[in-house]
């Protein structure tokens, strides 16, 4: 089905993959229990997934991109990533 020899698409993708279904339950969560106060903690615990996995596949494609890249280029996307969540936070 996929043809991709790269293992570190692999890597940045599972992680995708696993995101993904962390929001999906965390949504079935806030379902079941059905209360805004309850909603608003899952959301609270979830807030915290969003980050780390930016930062996590990042991570595993720059270290792919490693041997493709000279160091002043992997500094520019690292300080790409750092303005990222700079401007995030709250």
């Amino acid at each position: 089905m996929f043809d991709v020899q790269d293992k570190w698409v692999w890597g940045m993708a599972g992680l995708r993959m696993l995101s993904g279904s962390i929001e999906v339950l965390a949504a079935l969560i806030m379902l079941y229990y059905g209360t805004i106060e309850r909603a608003v903690m899952v959301n609270a615990v979830l807030s915290l997934v969003g980050p780390t996995v930016l930062i996590l596949v990042t991570t595993i494609g720059l270290i792919g991109l490693a041997d493709k890249l000279d160091l002043s280029k992997m500094l520019i996307v690292m300080c790409g990533v750092a303005l990222i969540l700079y401007g995030v936070r709250s």
